[in-house]
């Protein structure tokens, strides 16, 4: 095994490092390093190389070069996959993931949480991390196939910097099964060259569907918001389940249809060709959407709708856990969260990371709405993810 004599901290003197009982000097010990920053080189190679391995745990810690020291003793591999939602990181976060570690990063985009939980259902999903919804992680924890979190390899999680508001669905029973991303609303957003008469409301938005809008509105390719936002118009809690009210629900719905430019939750492209001017829209969407076209507006419904927060958890059957637990304390780091936050237009959970936003993006009112915009939404409730009677709706107003 190898040795390291000296000291393993200050700043006088740089450890020696021994392969094979000969000492690498620091001028080959630097070059194998910067090899490895531009990526020209794996993190295994530079291990080996240097002869660092098993104790690269001391000099983890002094060159920020992996994730936690935890995973010194851990190979990585060469690649992982992540499922999560269109438009949400920044790419460049996976680059610089890959620099550090030599871990490619394949990125799976998913629309709704139902093609989640259907795929893991399945088996082989291939995922050794997710990002899922607040109202999924107890179905996900009863079903058995997410991973109850090692938090000793999470060193980066702070869950005292934590907004508790968003954050108690990924506890159950004292054990943490995922940790916060980022929260937001579901509400629409709207091209006001196009339709320029003001819109505060669901009743509106459905309306418009089906007169100025016609032919230009998307909604989402999801039954939570597509199906709860047409019970809004009713005034009925964006939740229900009752038999009657998601009859009128999908009365609307069917009515609408014909009116409608696509159903898709990737509606990005849409709005900024103008093929589309309206649609139903996340709040990160919202904000990328509205910087880039000011014209843009992002709404939320006067009668509520929803407010959410996206998780990261393992699956039980992650084929790279020590990668999946390597990313997620990644993400994990207040310093690069907040390029993610600035590039995804989402807002933070962690108080760490708030700290650190510019000034005009915590007073962004698409980011950070107004408490009595806040007050009537609702956080998606666990029996929507696996109500009969809202997929055989949300199967019907898709096949119509």
């Amino acid at each position: 095994m190898p040795t390291i004599t000296g000291p393993t901290r200050g700043k006088t003197k740089m450890p020696k490092f021994y392969r094979d009982g000969l000492p690498i000097t620091p001028d080959k010990f630097v070059d194998q390093l910067m090899r490895l920053k531009r990526g020209s080189i794996s993190r295994r190679d530079f291990l080996g190389l240097t002869g660092l391995g098993v104790a690269t745990a001391v000099m983890a810690r002094e060159l920020g070069i992996m994730p936690t020291p935890a995973f010194a003793a851990e190979n990585l591999g060469d690649r992982m996959s992540i499922a999560t939602w269109p438009n949400y990181h920044d790419p460049q976060t996976f680059e610089n993931f890959k620099a550090d570690t030599g871990v490619a990063v394949e990125v799976n985009v998913f629309g709704s949480n139902e093609e989640m939980l259907a795929k893991l259902q399945a088996g082989g999903s291939g995922w050794s991390l997710f990002v899922p919804t607040n109202y999924t992680i107890s179905t996900y924890k009863k079903l058995g196939i997410i991973e109850a979190l090692d938090m000793a390899k999470l060193g980066n999680f702070d869950g005292k910097s934590e907004d508790a508001r968003f954050t108690a669905e990924g506890t159950i029973d004292g054990t943490i099964y995922a940790v916060p991303k980022n929260w937001g609303t579901t509400g629409f957003a709207v091209n006001t060259k196009k339709l320029s008469k003001p819109m505060s409301s669901w009743k509106e938005f459905w309306d418009t569907a089906m007169a100025e809008g016609d032919g230009r509105t998307m909604v989402h390719d999801y039954q939570l918001t597509t199906i709860g936002n047409a019970l809004k118009y009713y005034g009925y809690s964006f939740n229900s389940l009752k038999q009657d009210e998601l009859a009128k629900a999908e009365e609307l719905l069917l009515k609408v249809k014909p009116h409608l430019f696509a159903v898709s939750s990737d509606y990005q492209p849409g709005m900024r060709a103008g093929d589309a001017w309206m649609t139903m829209c996340w709040t990160n969407d919202g904000a990328q959407l509205h910087r880039d076209i000011p014209e843009i507006a992002y709404v939320l419904g006067k009668e509520g709708g929803e407010i959410w927060t996206d998780f990261y958890a393992i699956p039980k059957d992650a084929p790279n856990k020590p990668a999946g637990y390597a990313l997620l304390n990644y993400l994990m780091n207040p310093k690069v969260a907040v390029k993610e936050h600035l590039a995804n237009g989402a807002p933070s959970t962690d108080a760490r990371v708030n700290a650190l936003l510019p000034k005009e993006v915590l007073d962004n009112p698409i980011l950070y709405p107004a408490a009595d915009l806040l007050k009537p939404l609702e956080f998606g409730a666990a029996a929507t993810l696996t109500d009969p009677g809202r997929a055989e709706l949300m199967a019907r107003f898709k096949s119509a």
